[in-house]
């Protein structure tokens, strides 16, 4: 027997009150995780604001430098001056020999400016260990497959768990119908995994860098959609979405279906369905040598 449940505005007040501080809290959450890809991310090409070029050298590299020369210029540009900057760089296109390294005074400046958070305390590369300064001095290839994985399993975990619980309270939702629902509780989910997938493909080539930042617009579009529609209905019900004389305003998804129809309907849907597929397909069929050449040099 299928079971009646109670509409966001129907709630007692204390799961409202539940509900809106689990909400309320992720949506910091998701602000602060929104800052931080701007001071790491953002600041790969050495200028603030996330762009092409950020994704680039975040995931596939900047191949014409050094991975310390890429965090100079980038999100450690503010971390020393521009004359300690250039020595570091300077040493490190000299090849970066370990006989040059005190004698150049790149090490004073690495123990002044660098040891501070890079130490063997701390989950980022320890710049005590000379080994580890040389191996970031090489070509910067950006992420590393491992730290790939490690990170996608987190994400893939972590924001799955944000978004059912999301999903579950915007399930209560009246404003919209069953399908219009269904599809912003499942969006999510699908710009997640291609989320993930565009980082992997991104790391093979850089063309596939618009893609990163596509799937997160279309998550953050989503979580801020439930988010708002969930709070208005919780706490603003009869302001929002009721007329003066406490009528319903037509459901906004019924506006939007008024308007799809008007757009084509079905006809424009197939038309949008087919150029996404044939994007997929160009996508995968240039996708599909440079997995092949990854198996192959792993296997060789």
């Amino acid at each position: 027997m299928a079971r009646d449940f109670s509409s966001l505005k129907q709630l007692d007040t204390p799961v409202k009150v539940l509900f809106t501080g689990y909400l309320s809290t992720v949506a910091v959450g998701y602000l602060m995780a929104l800052i931080q890809i701007l001071f790491t991310h953002g600041m790969a090409d050495g200028k603030f604001g996330l762009s092409i070029d950020d994704i680039v050298y975040s995931y596939y590299g900047n191949r014409s430098g050094s991975v310390i020369e890429t965090q100079l210029n980038g999100s450690m540009k503010e971390n020393a001056s521009e004359q300690e900057r250039f020595l570091i760089m300077q040493w490190v296109r000299d090849g970066a020999d370990q006989a040059d390294y005190a004698k150049s005074g790149v090490q004073a400046v690495i123990e002044k400016r660098c040891v501070m958070c890079h130490n063997k305390e701390s989950s980022i590369p320890n710049f005590t260990d000379f080994n580890v300064i040389k191996e970031l001095a090489q070509e910067d290839k950006g992420a590393t497959f491992s730290s790939l994985t490690r990170v996608s399993h987190i994400h893939l975990f972590g924001i799955s768990f944000i978004f059912m619980f999301v999903g579950l309270i915007f399930s209560f939702a009246e404003t919209s119908t069953t399908k219009y629902k269904s599809i912003a509780i499942g969006m999510p989910y699908v710009f997640l995994l291609f989320d993930i997938l565009s980082w992997w493909l991104t790391k093979l080539h850089p063309m596939f860098a618009w893609l990163v930042i596509l799937a997160g617009a279309g998550m953050g579009v989503s979580f801020l959609f439930m988010w708002t529609v969930s709070i208005l209905e919780m706490w603003a019900f009869d302001k929002v979405f009721l007329n003066t004389e406490g009528e319903h305003h037509p459901k906004w998804s019924e506006i939007v279906e008024g308007k799809f129809k008007q757009w084509g309907g079905e006809d424009a849907f197939n038309k949008g369905l087919a150029f996404g597929k044939q994007a997929a397909v160009s996508s995968w069929n240039q996708a599909l040598p440079l997995l092949k050449a990854w198996y192959h040099k792993l296997k060789g």
